[in-house]
C-alpha cells in the first residue's frame, strides 16, 4: 500500500505552499494556530497524520516566530505519529551566520540545524543556502536545490547578444563560474570590503565588462546596496546593461529605493519569500514546480541529481 502523503504550511509562506501543493496535485492540510493574549501560540493539525509522509512548508524568514512555528509543527507531527517528517524550507533563515567571523559570536545556521533535528525532522529540503557547508551542520539528509534550474531558462529567453556573468562579491565566485561555464561566456567579480554589515566601504571590479550585458548573480538580496554599487561599477566600466538574479528577495530597509535609483534594469528573484514588491524592476519567478518535483522524487525514491546538472535545464 502506498503511504499517505500530506502537505502542510506555516503562515509565513502559505501562498508558495499553495502553489507547491497545486503543482504536486495534493491539497494543503488544515493547520490551526491558536494565539493567546500574552503572545504565545499553539499549532494543531486538524486531521490525522498517523503513519503519513508529512511535508511542512515554511521559510524561516523574520520574525523569528516563523521559525518557532515550524519547530512546533514538527513536534506536533512527531507526537501525532507521522511516519516521516520533511521540512521544506525554501529560504533558510540565519544562513549568513555560518561561521565565527569574530570572537564571541554565535553560529546561527548551526543552531537552527540543531533545533530542527531536536524537534524531530527526518529530512530538510531547501534552496540556495548562503554557504554549501551548512549541509554539514545536519546529521540528517539535506536536499540542497539550486535556483539555476529556474534562472537558466529565463537567461536564455532574454537572447542577450553579449552576455557576461558576474558575482557581486568573491563569495559567489563558484556560483558565477558554474553559470559562465554553461553559458560559455566570461565572468567578472566585484571585490568588496565592508566597514559593518550592510555597508560597503570599497569595491573593485575584476574583469572586462565593456560592451557586455551583465547578469549579476547572488543568493540573497537584502538592502540591495551591494547590487546597486556593483551595477554602477559595471556601467562605469562600459557595460551595455546590468540585470541581477538573486534567489531570495529579503528586500529590507531601503532596498526598493536602492533598486529604483540604480543602473539595474531588472531584478529577478524567486518566490521563496512572500512580499508585495514596491518596484517595477522586480520580476518574480516561481519555485513551486521545482519543490513539487523534489517532493515527489523523495516519495518515489528517485534521484534528484538532475537538479544539480546545468545541462539538464535546457
Amino acid at each position: 500500500m502506498d503511504p499517505k502523503v500530506v502537505l502542510f504550511s506555516g503562515q509565513a509562506t502559505k501562498p508558495l505552499a499553495e502553489r507547491i501543493a497545486e503543482a504536486h496535485g495534493s491539497p494543503l492540510g488544515n493547520v490551526s494556530i491558536t494565539h493567546f493574549a500574552d503572545g504565545e501560540f499553539q499549532t494543531s493539525f486538524e486531521e490525522t497524520v498517523r503513519g503519513t509522509e508529512l511535508f511542512l512548508i515554511q521559510s524561516t524568514i523574520a520574525p523569528v516566530e516563523n521559525l518557532f512555528e515550524l519547530l512546533l509543527m514538527i513536534d506536533a507531527a512527531k507526537r501525532a505519529s507521522a511516519h516521516h517528517i520533511y521540512a521544506v524550507i525554501p529560504y533558510y533563515g540565519f544562513a549568513r551566520q555560518d561561521r565565527k567571523d569574530k570572537p564571541r559570536v554565535a553560529i546561527g545556521a548551526k543552531l537552527i540545524a540543531n533545533l530542527l533535528q531536536a524537534a524531530g525532522v527526518d529530512r530538510v529540503i531547501t534552496m540556495d543556502l548562503h554557504a554549501d557547508q551548512i549541509q554539514g551542520f545536519f546529521d540528517i539528509p539535506v536536499d540542497h536545490l539550486f535556483a539555476s534550474s529556474i534562472f537558466i531558462p529565463y537567461i536564455k529567453s532574454l537572447n542577450l547578444p553579449n552576455v557576461i556573468v558576474a558575482s557581486p562579491d568573491t563569495g559567489g565566485t563558484k556560483r558565477a563560474n558554474s553559470y559562465a561555464k554553461f553559458l560559455n561566456c566570461d565572468m567578472a567579480i566585484c571585490y568588496k570590503q565592508r566597514s559593518k554589515p550592510n555597508q560597503i566601504s570599497n569595491m573593485t571590479l575584476i574583469g572586462d565588462v565593456k560592451g557586455k550585458d551583465v547578469i549579476l548573480l547572488d543568493d540573497i538580496v537584502d538592502t540591495a546596496g551591494t547590487l546597486a554599487k556593483s551595477a554602477e561599477l559595471m556601467i562605469d566600466a562600459g557595460a551595455n546593461s546590468v540585470r541581477a538574479m538573486c534567489t531570495h528577495g529579503v528586500l529590507s530597509g531601503k532596498a526598493y529605493e536602492n533598486i529604483d535609483n540604480s543602473s539595474i534594469s531588472e531584478l529577478i528573484i524567486t518566490d521563496t519569500i512572500p512580499k508585495e514588491h514596491k518596484s517595477a524592476k522586480v520580476k518574480v519567478l516561481s519555485s513551486a514546480e521545482l519543490f513539487a518535483d523534489v517532493i515527489q522524487r523523495n516519495l518515489t525514491c528517485e534521484s534528484i541529481s538532475t537538479h544539480f546538472n546545468l545541462n539538464t535545464f535546457i
